[in-house]
């Protein structure tokens, strides 16, 4: 049986668990702009904290903080 590959942003991640991304969504300018910040396919993101759907994350060896919309767009 093959098993599905199940998209989710990255706003519903867990405190700690390590994420790769698997795909960024939204207007070319909101994919250039989060690739500019580390988001970019295959990339591992940790989320450090979270509160009301913003979050700060880790990613390659740096802490982002980057608002709901923004984290919507990355699927983990």
């Amino acid at each position: 049986m093959e098993r599905k590959c199940v998209l989710m942003p990255l706003t519903f991640a867990k405190e700690g668990e390590v994420n790769e991304i698997k795909k960024i969504g939204g207007k070319e300018e909101v994919r250039k702009f989060l690739e500019k910040l580390g988001f970019v396919t295959g990339a591992n993101v940790t989320v450090v904290s979270e509160v009301g759907g913003n979050v700060i994350v880790n990613i390659k060896e740096s802490r982002v903080a980057i608002g709901k919309d923004m984290a919507s767009h990355i699927m983990i």
